[in-house]
């Protein structure tokens, strides 16, 4: 499969030329690849809650940069995610994803939102599937 996966710093999670954009940085900690995110008013589902839609992209980024970071294009093909708990808007959540398994041109990942007391508000499982492209850092 070729698609063009070259980053032109737009992405709604990590783009730095977004103008809405979440602006997330991303690092790895230990065996997983963590990223931090303060949901505010502007993300909100009902009332003081973050959107579950918001909570789901930014697992799906998370798993999805980890293979970026190693230099592996790849796209997500399946994603499912479980919501234990709602996510504060004001709160810091540590939102950390690890490979579970790699074979050929399928990479299956999973990642936790986990809220600042230490409870899991979501967890995800993804399916991803490497694709001919480049990933050139953004300017």
């Amino acid at each position: 499969m070729t698609l063009n996966v070259t980053d032109e710093g737009m992405c709604f999670c990590c783009g730095r030329n977004n103008p809405i954009g979440l602006h997330l940085s991303f690092a790895w900690e230990r065996e997983e690849y963590v990223t931090y995110f303060t949901p505010q008013p502007q993300h909100q589902s009902y009332a003081g809650i973050t959107h579950g839609g918001l909570v789901s992209t930014v697992l799906d980024e998370v798993m999805g940069r980890q293979m970026s970071s190693r230099g592996i294009p790849a796209v997500t093909a399946r994603m499912e995610v479980r919501f234990r708990h709602s996510v504060p808007l004001g709160d810091r959540v540590r939102v950390a994803a690890r490979i579970v398994r790699e074979r050929g041109k399928v990479i299956d990942a999973a990642a936790t939102a986990t809220l600042c007391d230490g409870r899991v508000a979501a967890e995800a499982t993804g399916r991803f599937l490497i694709v001919e492209g480049s990933l050139p850092a953004a300017k």
